[in-house]
């Protein structure tokens, strides 16, 4: 069965360009013209990965976002063509797994989608198991549990935290974490991992204002705590 991406957008034109480069792909594409729409054709498709524009009438695609985050954590590649950087951080707070600045090349969607599927499918690896105080990271599942209680991350979330977490007291710069949660197809800004990290602290932590697993390493960057 080919995986299904949800296109949420107000230009029939873009739709139109962009899905016949998915279809092309492989993809079977769903489109939805406004916010409430594309809720609708998510709660009846089930799509593998969500487009989500950021400006659409009805909704904006930032409310959309928080709702399609508060039932699933569905992979969401943002398209914008707000120009600023606070708009992108904003909807990657919200847990969009990356964004595209129109106008884009048609092509690197597709890179995007394939880069952010991967990333939620997990490469096919012999059973990996990352132990970390109470943290327990299936890599192979990709599940993460905190004192037996399962967290649910999103596919980038869930990259981050591997990352670190391989390395235990090593710290990591924001640029050597998108390379290493997101690879070559993610150009984003460095301080979107704050964002990403932001989430996390929020998911893992029990005081996320008082860290215990993820730390900042004042000047450079991130780390996991190996205590």
């Amino acid at each position: 069965m080919p995986q299904t991406i949800l296109i949420a957008d107000d230009e029939p034109q873009l739709i139109k360009v962009v899905r016949g480069y998915l279809e092309q792909a492989g993809f079977r594409v769903v489109s939805a013209p406004d916010g409430p729409a594309a809720l609708a054709q998510y709660k009846h498709e089930k799509p593998d990965l969500v487009l989500l524009d950021l400006n659409m009438p009805g909704m904006d695609g930032l409310d959309v976002a928080r709702k399609l985050r508060a039932a699933s954590n569905v992979p969401i590649i943002m398209i914008t063509a707000r120009v600023e950087e606070t708009d992108r951080l904003i909807g990657l707070e919200l847990g969009a797994d990356d964004y595209v600045t129109k106008p884009f090349s048609p092509r690197e969607v597709v890179a995007r989608v394939r880069a952010v599927l991967r990333r939620a499918e997990g490469a096919p690896t012999p059973p990996e198991v990352i132990r970390v105080a109470d943290i327990v990271i299936d890599l192979t599942r990709h599940t993460v549990t905190r004192g037996g209680e399962s967290i649910e991350l999103t596919p980038t979330e869930f990259g981050l935290l591997a990352a670190m977490a391989r390395e235990p007291g090593r710290a990591f710069s924001r640029l050597q974490l998108l390379d290493a949660a997101q690879g070559d197809a993610f150009e984003g800004y460095e301080r979107t991992v704050d964002a990403h990290i932001k989430n996390l602290r929020a998911k893992l932590e029990r005081d996320p204002k008082k860290p215990k697993y993820v730390l900042t390493v004042f000047g450079v960057g991130y780390k996991f705590n190996e205590q």
